[in-house]
């Protein structure tokens, strides 16, 4: 059998097609097939004089009408191979060249690109050994198609995808896996968009692959569009003329259109809603027209006008981070919640339009922005604000509702007066009381009013804007529709037990864990409100909340920060999730949704029912375990049982956080406790190797105090037990999965955009705190010292002392 391969070996070397791959001559016709270097670095060890031989040691002397011995070919195959187990077709054209299958045809080249060239398994990427000397053809080809394999198995992910691509030095393996990318799930892919951004903008050879899946999910979906271009301007530095930089132009001047789709057009039904005759974009931006997100499109379903599709969006966000710019030069906080409300207000009036808030992945448009229920969150230096978007979701068909506009002012010439049957009265600017009589009875359980003026002009009127409509407090949308349907004769009625339920709850005491308003914290109260009454309440006071896809969205907008780090850390909590929930450890982590428009700025999603230790501590005055107590019930009752035990899973999964990812600043304005008992954390701008002016005080492995371990009913308890037992089970699932965890941080190391990766010893720090050469004893031992030296850590306390007197957090 060797003698065998030695004769083939021997007989490719006569061959013409050996003296193309050793550049002796061209290929022959037809033949697509490259060799593999590493087969090309075995074929030239073996001495080119080199005869077989007869068993007895005689040179073998063929006579030239015998066939060299070749190794059995299927049937149907042509004669033509190498040594490394790949057929190629004999000389001549590519009509004589029999065709592949169609499935054959449709597997990507590894060599040149052509998805229809050939079907030869990828080279192995250089993360594969390589090949000795003694190895033999066929074990190569073994090799290779060990490789092969794997990329069509089903295992083979977009983690792996990814990782390869960023070691793998060879062309072929890198045009395969972007075409691989192709039948990823979009979820999937998109996860890693920070990564894929990041490599196009450092590594040229794979930014040249990338580029055809990239700009294929560009002319699908505007939304990806538009998240591409934020991700290559926030980690594209200053090059101007770079590949990533062309083709973020290329995307915002939408010369790679998105796909006309169905939800993203105004149609004529829509515009005929506006006070206008013929809409343009040339208001786009200007707050002040009414129209500052109309791109000024009548086409209907299918845009053929050309008229910008991204420009609103952009504009959109740009509004809401010129908010956040403005409000970081007015000192007070009170006067900064004012200064917002007066800047939401006005970019309310340019709503409803075809714009979405992009934390929200279902198809949406932004109804309206309720100004009142906006409020800036507690912070020395900048400005972050939360606000609350209304939105209609929809599934690309559902027409947009009419804007509500305010009435138009009357004709120059016009007295601003109206007659009526007896007397002449001034009308009323908008908004107006609604003027009632008293009842004479309560036996109807009704008050009924007579004023024909009233009625006439509610049926005259037009809707108010809806920051308008939010300052009301006597008359609401719902009433002003019904009395718009009333004749002139008709009398409005407004039920007394109505009336009663809403005087009731208005006047209704607080219960005895609500928060009380703070200046110098002004989100506080609008924070500790939970979400269900929050959503009850904006939507019966929204003009559109009887609409079946209305919903209610929150929206951090950060302006000054860098969240490209954030981004990372949650990206990395995601990941460690996903280990935790495949390794069926209880831990249990609150990622949230990061997106930067650029390097210093973003949009965040709010973290829903939470509220800081610190306010916690400031609004009641008692420990954390007493709040538990007052919000749940006694130590003993199923509702403090079940608060405790998912205080301590989170606790322990954000203590294991903390340590692998370093992460400081963890004062207790940073730390959230939920209406269900859970440890939050949040602010992820230092981690790894940064800390809060590089000062690097905060020693401790992870934030563990006298008061979290009061939760756990003591150090003698059997939940503090359970704390450690879950942290030695959550370091042993996150080994496991480390690799996928460090390709992340790898990636977003190149370019030196992350100050927390600068340092030459960030990735091997990272992956040594997954300890992956100790046993599982050692992991107890280690796991029993970082808890103790946490526990009884001095930094952690001067810490915190050092917030409250500088910054006054508890």
């Amino acid at each position: 059998m060797v003698r065998k391969i030695i004769v083939v070996g021997l007989r490719y070397y006569e061959d013409p097609f050996y003296k193309h791959v050793t550049g002796a001559s061209g290929p022959p016709a037809g033949c697509g097939h490259q060799r593999n270097r590493s087969l090309d670095s075995v074929l030239q060890r073996i001495p080119e004089d080199m005869t077989p031989t007869s068993p007895e040691g005689a040179p073998l002397r063929l006579p030239g009408d015998v066939s060299t011995p070749r190794l059995a070919l299927p049937p149907g195959v042509p004669a033509g191979s190498d040594d490394s187990g790949i057929h190629t077709p004999p000389d001549g054209t590519d009509e004589d060249r029999p065709q592949p299958p169609a499935a054959a045809r449709s597997r990507e080249s590894l060599d040149s690109g052509n998805p229809e060239d050939t079907d030869k398994p990828p080279d192995p990427p250089d993360t594969i050994p390589s090949i000795p000397n003694e190895m033999s053809a066929a074990e190569t080809s073994k090799n290779k198609g060990f490789l092969l394999r794997l990329f069509e198995s089903k295992l083979f992910d977009m983690s792996m995808a990814i990782s390869y691509l960023f070691n793998s030095k060879e062309s072929g393996v890198q045009t395969y896996l972007a075409n691989k990318m192709f039948s990823f799930p979009y979820e999937d892919v998109d996860f890693y968009l920070p990564q894929l951004a990041t490599m196009y903008i450092e590594m040229s050879d794979v930014a040249d692959v990338l580029r055809p899946y990239l700009v294929h999910r560009c002319k699908q979906s505007a939304e990806f569009s538009l998240r591409l271009a934020w991700l290559l301007t926030a980690f594209g530095g200053d090059s101007k003329r770079s590949k990533a930089a062309k083709l973020r132009d290329s995307i915002l001047a939408e010369e790679i259109r998105p796909a006309a789709r169905r939800g993203h057009h105004r149609s004529q039904s829509d515009a005929s809603a506006l006070r206008i005759t013929t809409p343009s974009g040339r208001h786009l931006g200007d707050l002040a027209s009414g129209r500052a997100f109309d791109n000024g499109c009548l086409c209907g379903e299918q845009c053929s006008c050309g008229a910008p599709r991204l420009a609103p969006q952009t504009q959109f966000l740009t509004a809401l981070t010129n908010i956040g710019r403005l409000l970081a030069g007015v000192a007070d906080k009170e006067r900064r919640n004012g200064r917002l409300r007066a800047e939401l207000a006005s970019l309310d009036l340019n709503l409803p339009a075809r714009v979405w808030l992009p934390l929200h992945h279902r198809p949406h448009y932004v109804l309206r922005i309720p100004p009142h229920a906006a409020a800036v969150l507690n912070s020395k230096d900048k400005a972050p604000y939360i606000m609350y978007v209304e939105v209609l979701e929809t599934e690309g068909h559902e027409p947009l509702p009419s804007r509500l506009l305010p009435p138009a002012p009357p004709a120059p010439h016009s007295p601003p007066i109206r007659h009526t049957k007896s007397e002449e009265n001034l009308v009323p600017e908008w908004p107006a009381l609604v003027p009632y009589t008293a009842p004479e009875d309560d036996a109807g359980d009704c008050w009924s009013h007579d004023d024909d003026d009233l009625a006439h002009y509610a049926a005259t009127a037009r809707l108010p804007a809806p920051d308008t409509l939010s300052q009301m407090s006597c008359m609401s949308a719902a009433s002003l529709q019904s009395a718009s349907s009333c004749g002139s004769r008709e009398s409005l009625a407004v039920g007394a037990g109505e009336v009663r339920r809403r005087l009731a709850d208005a006047t209704a005491a607080p219960p005895p864990n609500a928060f009380r308003h703070d200046p110098a914290d002004p989100s506080a109260l609008a924070l500790k409100e939970s979400w269900e009454s929050k959503l009850a309440r904006m939507r019966s006071s929204s003009p559109y909340g009887s609409l079946s896809g209305w919903r209610l969205l929150g929206c951090i907008v950060k302006v000054g920060d860098d969240l490209r780090q954030e981004l990372l850390a949650a990206q990395l909590l995601r990941r460690l999730s996903a280990a935790w929930r495949a390794e069926r450890v209880p831990l249990r982590l609150r990622p949230y949704e990061i997106l930067c428009l650029d390097a210093e700025c973003g949009l965040i999603q709010p973290v829903l029912n939470t509220v800081s230790l610190h306010q916690i501590k400031k609004q009641s005055g008692k420990s954390l375990r007493a709040w538990l107590e007052l919000e749940h019930g006694p130590p003993n009752s199923e509702g403090f049982l079940r608060a405790q035990n998912n205080f301590v899973e989170s606790a322990a999964a954000y203590a294991l956080t903390s340590y692998l990812l370093q992460l400081k600043d963890r004062h207790n304005g940073n730390i959230l406790l939920d209406s269900e008992g859970h440890i939050i954390h949040i602010d992820f701008g230092f981690i790894f190797s940064t800390s809060p002016k590089n000062l690097g005080f905060e020693s401790s492995p992870f934030k563990l105090t006298r008061e979290f371990v009061e939760v756990m009913d003591g150090e003698d308890s059997d939940m503090f037990s359970y704390f450690k037992i879950l942290m030695l089970r959550g370091l042993v699932a996150a080994r496991k999965h480390c690799d996928q965890l460090i390709h992340l941080v790898e990636i977003m190391r190149m370019g030196g955009q992350l100050s927390c990766l600068r340092s030459s010893s960030a990735v091997s720090s990272f992956r040594a705190r997954f300890h992956p050469g100790r046993t599982e004893p050692q992991l107890q031992a280690l796991v029993d010292r970082l808890v103790r030296d946490a526990l009884r850590s001095l930094s952690t306390r001067l810490y915190d002392n050092y917030q409250y007197y500088t910054n006054g957090i508890l």
